[in-house]
């Protein structure tokens, strides 16, 4: 059952309770800073009915039509479909959102590979993981992820300080538990429900702790309260800014006052073997859809770079083509780890089709990793008119605009107006607030660096790199022990 855009709205419009910038948030739809990414939103589910776009963005099964984004991957064709639809809105919408459902439902199907330890504390975990992917499937919510806590003091345990610092568990009830704290989450001011997990990655030997808790939160839920971050849309003219007032997906501190989380929305309680496992696990789909975020960004900074080098005359120059050819390799590298992923798929546990993991994984250190170092390639190849180009008022102003005309004019092709348009849109990319913020945004938005490359670690086959050099260094049997 897919929804519309409007019904998207609609069910926003549930009263709750959302400051930003200092202000209570009335009507969120209407708000200018939340407006252009609930439009965006909006439009991902309206593509699912347009003609044009419905047999890339939804599915038949039973004569009914489900989001492609949201369905269980068994086959290569289910990830190629999926990489389709994502490549389509951000082509449609013209940039990139990462928060918008695709990448944070695969969270889910995670813990749908972890069944066997929910069956462990509580066999009726697993049974509840089951039913939330069909209905997110069913229902087609704007379904986020929770992930990120306050943490207080790290050098403490949660119980040595203010134990709200960490969400956790404070009372059971026949209907539910009973939970408080806080969970940054982007996008959670304008979405439906998040799948809500720990942070703390060591439990070291506890077995059971009220911090260990992953559930389904129904954002319209009694006791929520939303406290964004100001936004950057509306700070500045939109021609001026274009990424910055279209595409910032707002984050929001969630604070959870006393919540009822309804026992059939329990994920896992009191179970570190659980959420120890839903830390390590966790991006095993997911970051698909993350990386794939990466390829596009990096078409956005070649672009910028080479329709400028070739304003101003300069891509034939070695130096410049270098430089391109390094932008080259790097969104090559993102989309060669991509498609090798699909094509060396693996089942899972749970008997879905998972990318590659090593592949995958390496990939997403690629893409983070470098995202910096090609953003101040870009910057070069863009030049210092970036960081030194007037806002659009005054190449509209009566006295001034006549000299800016003059000077951004580059030949016949190239008007000053297009020139304009190009130098602000790059600035936008590379050097604006939005810019920095997205740079620390990729560099966190699915845990830490030294996390990405402990994926790696835990994914990666060291046997056949083990295996060769014991043959070829003639090594004895006995060398591998009890390891082998």
């Amino acid at each position: 059952m897919l929804r519309t855009g409007e019904q998207y709205r609609d069910s926003i419009r549930d009263g709750r309770r959302v400051w930003i910038n200092g202000e209570r948030v009335q009507d969120i739809t209407k708000h200018p800073m939340f407006k252009p990414m609930i439009d965006v939103r909006a439009r991902i589910y309206d593509m699912a009915h347009d003609d044009a776009t419905r047999d890339v963005m939804s599915y038949e099964e039973n004569g009914e039509r489900f989001s492609v984004g949201l369905k269980l991957p068994y086959t290569k064709d289910d990830w190629h479909a999926k990489r389709r639809a994502t490549d389509t809105v951000l082509e449609d919408i013209g940039g990139v959102v990462t928060r918008v459902g695709d990448e944070t439902a695969g969270e889910m199907w995670s813990l749908y590979d972890g069944q066997d330890i929910l069956n462990e504390v509580d066999p009726r975990f697993s049974t509840n993981i089951r039913n939330h992917i069909h209905h997110v499937i069913k229902t087609d919510p704007f379904h986020v992820s929770a992930n990120t806590d306050p943490k207080g003091d790290r050098s403490k345990r949660p119980q040595d300080q203010d134990p709200d610092m960490l969400l956790h568990v404070v009372k059971e009830t026949d209907a539910g538990i009973i939970v408080r704290g806080a969970k940054y989450e982007t996008a959670a001011a304008y979405a439906n429900q998040a799948f809500t997990k720990p942070t703390i990655a060591n439990w070291g030997n506890e077995a059971m702790s009220d911090y260990a808790v992953g559930f389904v939160c129904d954002f319209s839920s009694p006791n929520l309260r939303f406290i964004a971050r100001t936004g950057f849309a509306g700070r500045a003219p939109a021609r001026d800014y274009p990424l910055s007032n279209k595409f910032d997906e707002v984050e929001t501190l969630v604070v959870y006052d006393n919540v009822l989380i309804p026992w059939e929305n329990v994920l896992f309680y009191q179970h570190t073997k659980a959420a120890t496992f839903i830390r390590a696990t966790l991006h095993r789909y997911s970051a698909f859809a993350f990386v794939q975020r990466n390829l596009k960004l990096a078409d956005m900074l070649i672009g910028a770079a080479l329709w400028n080098v070739r304003q101003t005359g300069l891509e034939h120059q070695p130096a410049v083509q270098e430089k391109l050819a390094t932008l080259a390799c790097y969104r090559e590298g993102i989309n060669a780890h991509l498609t090798a992923a699909i094509a060396d798929a693996e089942e899972s546990p749970g008997g879905l089709l998972m990318p590659n993991q090593s592949l995958l994984m390496t990939g997403r250190v690629l893409a983070c990793s470098q995202l910096h170092h090609m953003m101040h390639i870009a910057r070069e190849l863009c030049g210092g008119q970036i960081c030194i180009t007037p806002d659009v008022a005054s190449f509209e102003d009566p006295e001034a605009g006549p000299w800016l005309d003059k000077f951004y004019t580059l030949n016949e092709n190239w008007a000053s107006e297009d020139r304009r348009k190009l130098l602000a849109y790059a600035r936008d990319l590379l050097n604006s607030d939005y810019a920095g913020h997205r740079l620390t945004f990729q560099l966190f938005a699915q845990s830490p660096p030294f996390a990405h490359l402990a994926a790696v670690y835990r994914n990666f086959d060291w046997n056949e790199a083990l295996r060769f050099t014991h043959k070829s260094a003639g090594l004895s049997d006995q060398v591998w022990g009890d390891k082998r």
